[in-house]
């Protein structure tokens, strides 16, 4: 394949991607304003602060960069007994290809939770931001650029370029529940946490503007996703969760699985700290990706690292390499201090 084929073949799927489909994060559990605004301050905790980063494709050419900040609340926790108020905000900015393809986007987000019974909480969530879409023509490269075989930049490309930056409004709710078990010394019941929850993102359906003439739409997307901390011992879980999407024609299956292990007061002989805590395992997105990831928490911190192994027929490009994605998570008060934390995963 020659390099003015594969530059183009490159451009153009980047190009279906920015502009088709949402950007994702494989650590969508290290993502959760994103994934569903009802999870908007609802976690066990008063302050959370999540930063994320994600190389994809790198093997391609100027391939996705995208950075990732959000931080949410529980308020008002003391003035009402069983039901307090959630409140974030969330930034992204997301790059790709020599043309630069940019999103970036600043959303605020609100939850109303409601404790059911001693049991089950539920959340109603809404999130509203502005979002801009940029691109520059200073790098592309045409084919009616190459003079017997050598790019010449002063050559016309003879292409239109009339692309406009733009900004629009964009709107987005979504429900969710959870079933909290707490463990039993009496019976010896271990802990279980269970994670429900859909969504609906641009459901306002806001209006794309690539070029000086003509208009899109963007599609709505819709998200469910389930995921569970299942107590096997005091110190060891397994956290199974799926995650669900859909935006237009596309869709998208996340499924996996990590074992938890927490090192409690006799591992300080060993020298690690009894605020410690190590998850292992892998996810699958579906036709896409396998993605071995690990978690490691400490004290009020967890960081989270994964790489995307590709095995889509992209991968003949790519050579299987997806990319890499890093997280870092802050909880306060430490999830280790609170109560029942010896057997719990804090994985929202």
């Amino acid at each position: 394949m020659s390099k003015v084929t594969r530059s183009i073949l490159s451009f153009t799927f980047i190009v279906q991607l920015a502009f088709g489909q949402d950007l994702h994060f494989s650590q969508y559990y290290q993502t959760p304003l994103s994934v569903n605004p009802a999870l908007t301050g609802f976690f066990d905790g008063n302050q959370r602060v999540f930063l994320n980063y994600k190389s994809q494709w790198s093997s391609v050419s100027n391939a996705y960069q995208t950075y990732a900040f959000s931080a949410d609340a529980a308020l008002l926790k003391k003035k009402w007994e069983n039901s307090y108020i959630g409140g974030g905000l969330s930034v992204f900015n997301d790059k790709a290809g020599e043309a630069e393809l940019g999103l970036t986007q600043a959303n605020v987000s609100f939850a109303g939770i409601l404790g059911l019974n001693d049991k089950n909480k539920a959340s109603v969530g809404l999130q509203a931001g502005f979002a801009q879409r940029t691109m520059s023509n200073s790098s592309l490269r045409w084919s009616s650029q190459y003079n017997q075989g050598v790019f010449d930049s002063g050559m016309p490309s003879g292409e239109q370029q009339n692309f406009e930056n733009f900004t629009f409004a964009d709107v987005s709710f979504g429900l969710a529940w959870r079933f909290h078990k707490p463990k039993s010394r009496v019976t010896g019941k271990k802990e279980m946490i269970v994670n429900a929850g859909i969504a609906g993102f641009h459901v306002n359906k806001p209006k794309q503007k690539y070029y000086d003439v003509g208009q899109e739409q963007l599609y709505s997307k819709w998200a469910a996703h389930l995921d569970g901390n299942i107590g096997l011992t005091d110190a060891i879980s397994l956290m199974p969760s799926v995650l669900y999407l859909r935006q237009g024609p596309s869709q998208e299956i996340n499924a996996g699985a990590m074992i938890r292990v927490l090192f409690n007061e006799q591992s300080e002989k060993e020298g690690l700290s009894k605020e410690m805590a190590v998850a292992v395992g892998g996810y699958y997105r579906a036709a896409d990706a396998i993605i071995p990831s690990i978690l490691i928490e400490v004290a009020n911190f967890a960081l989270g690292i994964t790489y995307d192994v590709n095995v889509s027929p992209l991968k003949t490009a790519s050579s299987g390499k997806g990319g890499v994605e890093i997280s870092l998570r802050y909880v306060n008060p430490s999830p280790f201090r609170q109560k029942g934390a010896k057997s719990r995963v804090k994985f929202e």
